[in-house]
């Protein structure tokens, strides 16, 4: 049986906004994940739908952010915009300090290679093959090959707890487990941002808070910052900050946003 680690650190403080501040956004400080005024229209014939409105936040790096809401609020959207895998329709995202609403596609998609690892809820792990195939893919992708990466794969399974687990197939393990693997392949590579979509959602309530306390301590220790989706709320005291989005719109009011643009 799995011992999690429980000795985490509590947050000193859960704060339930990260919205733009002056400070965050001065010159000599530019936080890790930013959105400024960020819009997200859809049409359909003669029908239009705004799925998010004039959003602006900012993440502040090393922190472990969690994006809350009912179904439909808009996470998904609103993640999907901050990784680069959507454009807005209206407005700015700011990854590491790069605009990256301004980049090219292929631009884009080489920043997002080497500076943002993705967690799924539903693990998005090849079947076919195993544990420490699953997260060399990963670094293969990254131009880690060979025993480099070989080597690399067995020190990230070991660091999720799944040192004895490298040659068992998805099939073969829990749910947790499998997150395990998936949080292994999101830190292939050592990205600076993590972004996760839901990844308790398949879990048992044991599981995923295990799953987050650990993803939390990798996170700390690593110096990445993490971006979370979630309506689990097991997972909040875990969180450095909270956010909440319902209807599109987050609950409180932008400031500060004129030093980041």
């Amino acid at each position: 049986m799995t011992t999690f680690r429980t000795d985490l650190a509590s947050p000193a403080q859960i704060k339930k906004s990260s919205i733009c501040s002056s400070e965050d956004l001065s010159n000599h400080r530019h936080p890790a994940i930013a959105a400024c005024s960020v819009t997200m229209a859809f049409q359909s014939g003669n029908q239009h739908f705004h799925v998010l409105r004039d959003i602006n936040l900012a993440v502040e790096k090393g922190d472990v952010q969690l994006l809350m809401g009912p179904s439909g609020s808009g996470k998904t959207t609103l993640l999907s915009i901050l990784a680069g895998l959507l454009t807005p329709t209206a407005g700015k995202v700011f990854l590491l300090g790069e605009e990256i609403t301004k980049m090219s596609r292929t631009k884009l998609a080489k920043f997002r290679l080497h500076n943002i690892g993705f967690i799924f809820q539903g693990f998005n792990l090849f079947p076919a093959l195993t544990a420490i195939q699953n997260v060399e893919v990963a670094l293969n992708i990254k131009g880690i090959k060979g025993k480099i990466a070989k080597k690399e794969a067995i020190a990230l399974l070991e660091q999720v707890g799944l040192g004895d687990k490298i040659d068992r197939h998805p099939k073969e393990l829990s749910g947790g487990q499998k997150q395990r693997v998936a949080i292994a392949r999101a830190l292939a590579g050592s990205p600076q941002l993590i972004m996760a979509d839901e990844p308790t959602a398949a879990l048992d309530s044991y599981s995923g808070h295990a799953v987050i306390e650990l993803l939390r301590r990798l996170a700390k220790e690593g110096g990445c910052t993490v971006l979370m989706v979630t309506h689990d709320p097991r997972i909040i005291d875990v969180a450095d900050r909270i956010l909440h989005l319902e209807d599109g719109m987050l609950s409180q009011n932008k400031t500060g946003l004129d030093k980041i643009i």
